[in-house]
């Protein structure tokens, strides 16, 4: 009866919607270090789209031209904040990056970790299991991309 209860205590912490924010969020980023193409795709919502013209599709299609050349990449996010909305939320962070050095990278760098805007992630809940959240969208207002390429 004891280890039910503390199970449910468990699952009761696991499944709140802060947590499971900050969850996903950070496995969001094991998989971008990982480049790991299938997990990325798992976390995309198909209605996914980015401040910078981004649906799922391009997103994935640039990872896949970016990150092989990003050796032992590594994502740092600072000042973490979560918030939860009714089946919605955000999850920010500064960011900054590490890679083995090269000219992508370089780039990479230059652009990221100057940044002090956060980096904004939105959530939506997809079904009632509560760890069934897809991201959305993304943003940052002071990172500005070309619109029609790297």
């Amino acid at each position: 009866m004891l280890a039910a209860i503390i199970l449910g205590l468990y699952l009761f912490q696991l499944w709140k919607p802060e947590r499971q924010l900050q969850l996903h969020s950070a496995h969001l980023i094991a998989a971008l270090e990982e480049n790991d193409r299938s997990a990325i795709l798992d976390f995309l919502d198909p209605s996914y789209g980015d401040q910078w013209g981004h649906d799922r599709a391009t997103l994935v299609a640039r990872l896949q031209a970016v990150l092989p050349y990003a050796p032992h990449l590594r994502i740092e996010a600072r000042r973490i904040i979560v918030r939860d909305s009714a089946g919605a939320g955000e999850w920010s962070a500064r960011i900054r990056v590490e890679a083995d050095a090269n000219e992508v990278t370089a780039l990479i760098k230059e652009r990221i970790n100057p940044l002090e805007e956060p980096f904004l992630l939105q959530w939506r809940r997809v079904s009632w299991k509560p760890w069934d959240w897809k991201l959305v969208r993304v943003t940052n207002e002071a990172l500005q991309l070309p619109t029609n390429g790297f």
